[in-house]
């Protein structure tokens, strides 16, 4: 196996692995999204491993699509993220006031 057909496989791999990611956080599948996660991170250590000799059309879209779907992730985090401060500042009677950064206190 050359290491673009390396590379190839290792890309396919991490693809799986953000599709699983996603699935996960959208089941809020705890332990499904451990496997995925660590599943990513292999594939990219496998991919990194190959080096960094330059590469073809078909690795770099493979790469980007890779990078879209760690994007729609991030955006998946991120918006879990919100929804559990907002929730937490209805539980602290905390719900009308804008976000402040973590440590800011308001005084009257």
């Amino acid at each position: 196996m050359t290491p673009n057909e390396g590379r190839r496989e290792a890309l396919i791999g991490v693809i799986d692995a953000l599709h699983r990611e996603i699935a996960a956080l959208k089941a809020n599948d705890i332990v499904a999204l451990d496997r995925a996660t660590q599943d990513k991170l292999a594939g990219i250590e496998a991919v990194a491993a190959l080096g960094t000799a330059p590469v073809g059309t078909d690795l770099r879209e493979l790469a980007a699509e890779a990078d879209r779907l760690n994007e729609t992730c991030r955006i998946y985090v991120n918006l879990m993220a919100a929804n559990v401060r907002r929730r937490l500042q209805v539980l602290t009677g905390d719900a009308g006031a804008p976000y402040r950064p973590a440590g800011v206190r308001a005084y009257a």
